[in-house]
């Protein structure tokens, strides 16, 4: 049975209809990468995985023991996060508020998750430093670290390089792919498509208020859709 499996889901907001019939399945150890234009309905999508949203129609459906609480969520940056007055360590322990149900405090194992997160995304060495203060990349890994402290299975990405300069941008995505290659499923959003056809395994590309793919990334790039986004096949004009 597939990891998370949607079933002709139709979501919206503010009484729009962005999406509609929408179907697909992740797999656990797949990497998912969602594309499509600007309003299409990814980040829609994305928060009704999440809960955070219902679907006007359809459902979602996890399998191999999938809990709310396996999933990690690395959404867009506002400017207030980005100027967010702590240490990187408490940002990342932060992760693990899920976990600590009533507790007021992070136990023993929280906080040595919290460590191999910041040693695993190469953090640990600016722990105590200001969150605000650090690079673009650095905030990055950083609420990387903190997604990671709360999945255990699933890590949903919105748009993790966005505003990242390239050599941050190609550290970022060296990570993800070691992530997944470490048995964490990925579903991202991107508008990068070259870089989707290149780490993904999966790809689906939304349209106006539609699927317009689901499948590998091999049969994407045989597509109609796929040949005339990702440029490949594409006829000169």
């Amino acid at each position: 049975m597939p990891q998370l499996a949607c079933q002709n889901l139709s979501l919206g907001y503010e009484g729009k209809t962005v999406i509609t019939d929408l179907s697909f399945h992740v797999n656990a150890g797949d990497y998912l990468c969602i594309v499509g234009e600007n309003g299409s309905g990814k980040s829609t999508l994305m928060k009704t995985i999440l809960r955070l949203k219902s679907p006007i129609k359809g459902e979602i459906v996890t399998g191999d023991g999938l809990a709310h609480n396996d999933i990690g969520y690395l959404p867009q940056q506002t400017m207030v996060q980005k100027d967010f007055p702590a240490s990187v360590r408490e940002v990342v322990r932060s992760g693990c508020l899920n976990r600590c149900g009533l507790r007021p405090f992070y136990n023993r194992a929280e906080k040595r998750m919290a460590e191999e997160n910041m040693n695993l995304l190469g953090i640990a060495p600016i722990a105590k430093h200001c969150y605000r203060e650090l690079s673009g990349g650095q905030q990055q890994r950083t609420l990387l670290a903190r997604a990671l402290c709360a999945a255990r299975k699933i890590l949903l990405l919105d748009e993790p390089v966005a505003g990242l300069d390239p050599k941050a941008t190609v550290e970022m995505y060296d990570v993800i792919k070691s992530l997944n290659s470490n048995g964490i499923t990925i579903i991202m959003i991107s508008h990068d498509i070259a870089a989707s056809v290149k780490f993904a395994s999966h790809i689906m590309h939304i349209g106006n208020h539609a699927s317009l793919f689901f499948g590998t990334t091999a049969e994407y790039l045989k597509s109609e859709a796929g040949r005339i986004y990702s440029g490949w096949g594409r006829a000169p004009a």
